[in-house]
């Protein structure tokens, strides 16, 4: 069954729904790849992965055949490459508030011309089946995507200047940390109502810009809200509430099967 990448899947439109792991453990990774998720984020801002979880967790995500991503902690663009490297189609770097945050995360991401990563895609290609370096230096820049997240004032201020920087493929909206910045830090509110037309408009500068829109979602109802607006990649959840969610469903049928 052919592949499809992500950078294809959502060039085409396509919603694609992102688990999200915080535990830096290959077997939790591998589980979570099997289920009906198109892709697996790992998470090493506010999660517990590093550098030999996301290289040992790539691998079982690769084997589910789901999309490999990568969020880094702030300011770690050498980090960027490497989970390229290891065989991620996109990252995502948090806190990219100025164009420079941009431009610099844009250069690890790309090969020359458009950025400055350097050449040692060994384990990526080896994961993919791929065996021409010449075929991978020319599509790997298209194929691998670089998300900026969008989740403080200042980086709403400078939003068509991000968008416009070569190399950034897309945006990713943080609706807590947007809230707290709307909010002036006094409340975190994923669904804050008083925020919705400016996310409204990240997704429309976004599209108009030829990039692409994601958002981390914690309330799934809302998901179709947010794709109206022009999202496509949407992030749900984590290990805590896929194992919450289904032991409270099977326990729930177990004490109902015997009337209690």
């Amino acid at each position: 069954m052919p592949f499809s990448s992500l950078a294809t899947r959502l060039e085409a439109g396509e919603a694609v729904f992102s688990a999200w792991s915080l535990i830096p453990d290959s077997q939790t990774v591998e589980t979570i790849a099997g289920l009906d998720f198109g892709a697996v984020t790992l998470d090493m801002q506010h999660g517990g992965h590093h550098e030999d979880s996301v290289l040992r967790g790539v691998a079982g995500i690769r084997f589910h055949r789901k999309h490999a991503v990568v969020r880094i902690p702030v300011g770690r663009f050498d980090m960027a490459s490497r989970a390229l490297d290891m065989g991620a189609e996109a990252v995502i770097a948090p806190m990219v508030n100025t164009v420079e945050d941009a431009k610099a995360f844009a250069e690890a991401m790309k090969y020359p011309p458009v950025g400055l990563r350097s050449w040692g895609p060994g384990f990526a290609m080896s994961r993919t089946g791929a065996s021409d370096g010449q075929n991978w230096l020319g599509t790997a820049n298209a194929a691998t995507l670089a998300f900026a997240m969008v989740e403080t004032r200042q980086a709403f201020s400078l939003l068509d200047d991000i968008l416009g920087v070569e190399g950034i493929d897309g945006v990713l909206v943080g609706p807590s940390d947007f809230s707290i910045a709307w909010s002036n830090g006094d409340t975190v509110d994923p669904a804050l109502e008083e925020m919705m037309p400016a996310i409204t408009s990240i997704a429309a500068k976004a599209r108009t810009a030829g990039k692409h829109a994601a958002i981390y979602v914690v309330d799934p109802t809302l998901v179709g809200r947010f794709y109206a607006m022009g999202f496509r990649f949407f992030a749900m959840g984590a290990e805590a509430d896929y194992m919450t969610q289904g032991a409270a469903s099977m326990l729930s049928a177990a004490r109902d099967s015997i009337g209690s």
